[in-house]
């Protein structure tokens, strides 16, 4: 049976209330030990060097699907937070990072040359010290390589918001992607899950593209009996930051003149996500001033963005 991201449990395309709900009952076997985003956030050395794996691989995948890379990133998680960090030896890094692209190549049944990866001034691996380290990955992720990832809920949670124009939910969906690839590799949505991170990314693609019918879709995803809305709101907010840095250099050029009223808070409330006590230190004020500004300026961008989308709606 082919092994696809979006239906890893199947290879059909649609997809039955069983295979939903036993998606969201093993999610969590496939994602790195809980004690693994504290590791991170404690130890600045073990951030650099996932981030320098994560950046070999990276370098090779931006050649061939970018699924590839999650994957692959996926299996370096859940592999490092079994193992703990190895030794920030040039080679072993190099070793381990070639070792999940050959995994995850294999399950996707990708056409990739290793040798080609190998060549780039990096080190020369033989087939079999490869197969060793894939051996051992194998045995840390025990022999779970059909990985349950935010893409295996991106159809299921597009389901409920019932959208009957394909180009407006391939639209969504295609937005959401961008956003799951941008928010891999930032350490805060380590500890949230999969289903967590998929209708985050929904909904912040629904706020962009389709502001009107936001609501609705926040409802939709709220009253999933799956979802915890604590830990929906939390991944929101950490996503929300993620994307507005991406947005900084761009908007940092351009002057805004809307209104201080932020649609996202206005849907969010601070009382949910909760209240700070005693006095706020002045450079947390600030730190919330240039949030606002940037959320101004995201604002402004998104609504000039679905113009086009809205009109088609209209027709």
């Amino acid at each position: 049976m082919e092994f696809d991201l979006e239906n890893p449990l199947t290879n059909l395309h649609e997809t039955n209330s069983d295979t939903i709900a036993s998606l969201f009952l093993i999610e969590c076997d496939h994602m790195p030990l809980e004690n693994y985003f504290q590791s991170l956030q404690t130890n600045g050395f073990d951030i650099s060097v996932r981030h320098e794996i994560i950046s070999e691989i990276s370098k090779f995948c931006c050649r061939f699907d970018p699924l590839l890379s999650y994957l692959a990133v996926n299996y370096l998680d859940r592999f490092l937070s079994s193992q703990g960090m190895l030794q920030p030896k040039p080679w072993i890094l190099s070793l381990l990072a070639i070792s999940c692209i050959s995994l995850a190549a294999k399950m996707m049944k990708a056409e990739v040359s290793l040798v080609d990866f190998q060549g780039d001034g990096g080190f020369i691996f033989d087939p079999q010290t490869i197969e060793r380290m894939e051996i051992l990955i194998l045995g840390a992720l025990k022999w779970r390589m059909r990985s349950i990832t935010p893409f295996s809920f991106i159809s299921y949670y597009i389901s409920l918001f019932q959208l009957k124009d394909p180009p407006l939910w391939q639209s969504l969906k295609a937005r959401a992607t961008e956003i799951i690839f941008k928010s891999q590799n930032d350490i805060k949505l380590l500890e949230m899950k999969p289903s967590i991170i998929a209708a985050s990314a929904l909904l912040y693609a629904a706020h962009e593209l389709l502001p009107l019918q936001y609501p609705f879709f926040r409802k939709a995803v709220f009253c999933c009996s799956y979802v915890n809305k604590e830990n929906l709101l939390q991944c929101y907010y950490a996503m929300q930051d993620i994307v507005m840095d991406g947005y900084e250099s761009v908007f940092d050029l351009a002057s805004s003149s809307i209104t201080p009223v932020s649609v996202l808070e206005q849907q969010f409330p601070s009382s949910e996500y909760g209240e700070t006590n005693g006095t706020t230190p002045t450079t947390t004020i600030r730190s919330a001033e240039m949030r606002d500004i940037k959320r101004r300026k995201i604002i402004n961008y998104c609504d000039n963005l679905t113009v086009q989308i809205s009109r088609i709606q209209q027709c």
